[in-house]
């Protein structure tokens, strides 16, 4: 199929890697760059971090400076939403009817906030995904209120530590009985909750939320446990869902995300997804995978670049070490591959004490995950020993040795 126009979908992160992969790995013909949001695109680690800290200007978090886009020869297409895809006629059908034609398709539209349902529309709930959601928190939080974190996942904890280094009174709530419970062990998620307490937040966890209180504001939060929690402010950060509304009916395979094989290749020729939303098969892992993570956006984008340049020559599967990093405080947590329940775990470096330290995880005799607090440079040596494919026993050796 020749690649006359190359439409991408979505101008985060991900969108923005794929459109300078294209061009770095050769392609010259047309490319046509669709965003929802007004803004070029931006760096999104920092909303939850220093940009609610106080710390950066909206400025800051800039992936690419504005007057290097030239050099791209986008046709760029932001604060205009992607409504449905026609794939008879490759054509995307954009808000207010305009359809961009294209050969070729990167789906790039990451994924949007999960909201706890039957919440009442008081001001003061909201949901940090986007520069402007961060900025409206952050002048909130200029009010010295207190603060209900609701998700005690990465979000909810980044902006547990945001707030309270801003000298605020927060509670963080979860569902679940310890933070970042998906992505850690049972010891190390105790971990996490020690760092918070000692911090000054106060941390509700194993119960859900029943409802808001307030008139015309919110003024608390009612558990299932029938606690109360008084909050003049609340973040919810239960996680997000990948943003396929607008493929719903377009024939492209979907589930939980835009379904792709292990080279990115969605269900339909010359359309490829990368970033949050694409569910691709990883051939270090059982069932098909979504990763939410910044390294994913970056390598993905490449992998799908290629994928598309490529048209239906093999390529190899696309199979990254996964790698997410959190900062929380003072201290770093990167975690690298995957750690389950039922894992071998080492302590090969530091103390859990200090935390300062290094954790290895071994599943089925190979070395499947790491854990480092405060120990940045040494993760380093452990991602590439997961790409290498090396035993347990031998990280373990290598690492204490």
């Amino acid at each position: 199929m020749r690649l006359e126009t190359i439409a991408v979908v979505g101008a985060s992160l991900a969108g923005l890697r794929a459109v300078e992969a294209l061009r770095s790995h050769g392609y010259e013909g047309r490319l046509v760059w669709i965003g929802a949001e007004r803004e070029l695109p931006y760096d999104r680690p920092p909303l939850s971090k220093e940009v609610l800290r106080g710390e950066w200007d909206a400025e800051r978090t800039a992936l690419r400076k504005e007057a290097s886009y030239t050099e791209l020869r986008v046709e760029l297409r932001l604060g205009v939403r992607a409504e449905s895809l026609d794939l008879r006629e490759r054509a995307v059908v954009l808000a207010g009817g305009e359809r961009v034609r294209f050969d070729g398709l990167v789906v790039a539209t990451g994924a949007a906030p999960r909201r706890l349902p039957g919440t009442p529309p008081l001001e003061g709930i909201f949901v940090l995904r986007t520069l402007e959601d961060a900025l409206a928190i952050r002048r909130a939080f200029e009010r010295q209120p207190r603060v209900a974190v609701i998700g005690a996942g990465f979000i909810g904890a980044e902006v547990a530590a945001s707030a309270r280094s801003r000298g605020l009174d927060v509670a963080m709530l979860d569902v679940l009985d310890q933070p970042l419970a998906r992505a850690l062990d049972r010891e190390m998620g105790a971990l996490c909750a020690a760092l918070h307490r000692d911090h000054g937040v106060d941390l509700r966890l194993g119960t859900g939320v029943a409802r808001f209180e307030g008139e015309g504001r919110v003024e608390a939060v009612v558990l299932a446990d029938g606690a109360r929690v008084p909050a003049d402010l609340v973040v919810v950060g239960i996680g997000v869902a990948p943003e396929t509304a607008w493929l719903v009916g377009s024939g492209l395979a979907l589930d939980d995300g835009v379904v792709c094989d292990a080279t990115l290749a969605a269900s339909a020729p010359g359309v490829v997804a990368v970033g949050d939303v694409a569910r691709w098969r990883h051939p270090g892992f059982d069932a098909p995978l979504r990763v939410e993570h910044w390294t994913n956006a970056v390598e993905s984008a490449d992998a799908g670049a290629r994928r598309l340049l490529a048209g239906g020559g093999r390529l190899p599967p696309f199979a990254p070490v996964l790698f997410v990093w959190s900062d929380q405080y003072e201290s770093k947590l990167q975690i690298a591959g995957s750690v389950q329940g039922g894992d071998a775990v080492a302590i090969v470096q530091g103390s859990l004490a200090e935390r300062r330290f290094v954790a290895l995880y071994g599943r089925r005799g190979r070395l499947a995950g790491a854990f480092a607090m405060n120990r940045p440079r040494q993760l380093v040596a452990a991602r590439r020993w997961l790409r290498e494919g090396v035993s347990f026993a031998d990280a373990v050796a290598r690492a204490e040795a």
